[in-house]
């Protein structure tokens, strides 16, 4: 039976303005190895400040499961392909889950990298 060790992934969350930056994004990121899988949620409704005004934006939301050492690159892939001026990238580690499904996403992500820890 295989253990995990926890904090080895990472769910990332992005958001976007509309499905055509959505997509693009998400083809980018798993063409480039940065994540295994993008999931592109609709219907988010954003309420935040801007430049000293309250705003409510319809948005959609990129969950994005990668290894934790891939984040940073895939921050700068988001930040060089996105059209917000202050796109989101955050993460968080993922400290549990589906064991087949986590080998999976370190097979995706990692095929020409040295791997992750993975105890068998």
């Amino acid at each position: 039976m295989s253990t995990y060790t926890p904090g080895t992934h990472s769910m990332a969350f992005v958001t976007v303005p509309d499905l055509e930056v959505a997509k693009k994004l998400s083809h980018g990121i798993v063409k480039n190895k940065l994540a295994a899988c993008v999931n592109i949620i609709p219907g988010i409704t954003s309420v935040y400040e801007w430049e000293e005004k309250i705003n409510e934006d319809g948005e959609l939301l990129l969950m994005i499961k990668t290894a934790t050492d891939k984040v940073d690159d895939l921050s700068k892939f988001v930040r060089e392909n996105h059209p917000y001026d202050c796109a989101e990238v955050i993460s968080s580690k993922i400290d549990n889950g589906n064991p087949p499904y986590l080998k999976w996403i370190n097979d995706t992500v990692c095929a020409s990298d040295k791997k992750p820890k993975i105890h068998s």
